[in-house]
């Protein structure tokens, strides 16, 4: 520490600056190590200081967002045309595609929807189904909805015994074990009170259209998608097919279809 020359009446004296005050955070860190021993001590007996060697616990983890999950829909004996929407706002229509699964067309619709990263559920026949479990997979995991739409697509179901009734309606489920299958609707929109009551008792929503722009029939694609646009509204369901011969046209219909909702502000959902 050095000394400093202080002149006094003409006279040159020496000396040393002053010893930094050790209670002061300069004092603590600054000095002679002597000095600074009794404020160290307040420090570690205040816990401003950890000895050393101890293990400094590290901050606690901000908690996890409270992620609330909606209550799962109850099925009731009404047959669902279309979405509860929110408000005009709430722009979701719901793509269904009925009598599949078929090797060469399902796998072409699957392509389109994923595509254009669109949703639709599948109301699927359990006798085809068995046909095909590759392409059931398939769309299992690209991430669709699987409907029943009965094992046989018995289009006189109404007048069949209720054992029946049960064993169409509950195959599809029996084809996917672990994958839901929460909806069921009735070959040809054919429902009678027992269809109904037997698809809520096997938790299915009953599940019709409010679109139908008869693409079984085979019209031209220009003719499937002007009848969509015509009757478009939030909340739609739209009744197409993946099954049942030659869907060359849906597929081509499809294609021009979901980058038009987009544009007009839709979303695909599931029912």
């Amino acid at each position: 520490m050095g000394v400093a020359p202080v002149r006094r009446g003409g006279r040159a004296l020496l000396t040393r600056p002053a010893r930094p005050d050790p209670r002061t955070a300069e004092g603590m860190f600054r000095g002679r190590a002597a000095d600074r021993v009794p404020a160290l001590l307040g420090a570690l007996a205040l816990g401003l200081i950890a000895p050393l060697g101890t293990q400094v616990a590290a901050p606690a983890p901000e908690p996890a967002p409270v992620v609330v999950t909606p209550p799962t829909p109850t099925a009731r004996p009404v047959v669902l045309t279309d979405l509860p929407v929110a408000g005009p706002e709430d722009r979701r229509v719901a793509l269904t595609f009925d009598d599949g699964p078929d090797p060469q067309w399902t796998p072409q619709i699957l392509d389109v929807l994923v595509k254009h990263g669109a949703r639709a559920t599948f109301c699927m026949v359990g006798s085809q189904m068995e046909r095909h479990p590759e392409v059931v997979a398939k769309v299992v995991n690209a991430g669709m909805r699987i409907c029943s739409h009965s094992h046989s697509h018995d289009e006189r179901l109404p007048a069949r015994d209720a054992a029946t009734v049960t064993a169409e309606l509950t195959d599809v489920a029996t084809r996917v074990p672990g994958t839901p299958v929460t909806y069921f609707r009735a070959p040809g929109g054919n429902w009678d009170q027992q269809i109904l009551d037997t698809a809520v008792a096997h938790g299915m929503q009953p599940l019709g259209w409010a679109i139908d722009p008869r693409d079984w029939k085979r019209p031209a694609a220009d003719e499937i998608v002007a009848n969509v646009e015509k009757h478009l509204h939030p909340g739609a369901v739209i009744l197409l097919h993946d099954g049942g011969g030659s869907r060359v046209r849906t597929v081509e219909a499809l294609d021009r279809l979901l980058p038009w909702l987009r544009s007009r502000g839709y979303v695909t959902d599931f029912p």
